[in-house]
């Protein structure tokens, strides 16, 4: 991604148009967390209330995942940078503490507990999420994405093209399969489902494969294509080779 301009990036927006966009990816960044980890939206305000943390509520969670959250206060940032911060150094140091006072939520987390990570691999702050909000900063490019609803069936056609190299899913099945980096049934099961053709990823559901479809690419043997950004790219492009060939 090229270097943020705040400058030049002031003239070119109003601040009306600067909080959307902030808003919208804020969203995308929360959508895409709770994805890949398979949480609720009672996960991370369950979790900050159990270490004290800070105060975020589901709902105030659930709005931030639509882009419905105006005005969060700066507790909201906190309870979810520290919480990520948390998640950062792993479940073990907790486990004890959630076994005794939470066993659902360690359950959860023993499931799913990848941390928010920026362009640096460090886990996002309080104020690096604030100024993504209210597009002070953009997205981290490793999550600088966006897939839009009507794109969303066709990019799932091209996928298995793309992962088979062109050929029938059930000749590639196992190799992709123990490529595929998740381990939660009900998404190896919608991956393989999306995969034979019995039905397709829709927006927010490719949204939060994206990162695991990119780490499967590269585990197949697939060069680095500017991460998951450039992953989608070269599948936008694969969609239009496919309609020129009349495949899908």
């Amino acid at each position: 991604m090229n270097e943020f301009d705040l400058e030049s990036d002031c003239i070119r927006l109003g601040f009306r148009e600067r909080l959307s966009d902030g808003r919208r990816a804020m969203a995308h960044l929360i959508h895409v967390w709770h994805e890949r980890n398979g949480w609720s939206h009672k996960v991370l305000p369950a979790l900050a209330e159990c270490l004290d943390l800070g105060r975020v509520h589901s709902s105030q969670i659930s709005n931030l995942r639509n882009g419905k959250l105006s005005s969060p206060g700066p507790e909201v940032f906190l309870a979810l940078a520290q919480a990520n911060s948390v998640l950062e150094k792993g479940i073990d140091p907790i486990r004890d503490l959630l076994k005794e006072a939470h066993p659902e939520l360690l359950k959860v987390l023993l499931e799913g507990n990848l941390p928010l990570q920026g362009d640096s691999g460090e886990a996002l702050r309080a104020g690096e999420l604030f100024e993504i909000f209210v597009g002070l900063s953009p997205l981290p490019s490793c999550f600088d994405w966006f897939i839009e609803e009507s794109e969303a069936g066709l990019l799932s056609a091209a996928l298995t093209d793309y992962l088979c190299g062109g050929n029938t899913w059930r000749k590639c099945r196992d190799k992709v399969m123990s490529a595929y980096p998740i381990s939660k049934i009900q998404r190896r099961e919608r991956f393989a489902e999306v995969m034979s053709g019995l039905r397709d990823y829709n927006a927010e559901e490719l949204d939060g494969e994206l990162l695991d479809l990119y780490s499967t690419y590269i585990a197949l043997g697939g060069p680095t294509i500017s991460g998951a950004k450039g992953f989608l790219q070269e599948l936008r492009l694969r969609v239009s080779e496919l309609k020129k060939q009349e495949v899908i």
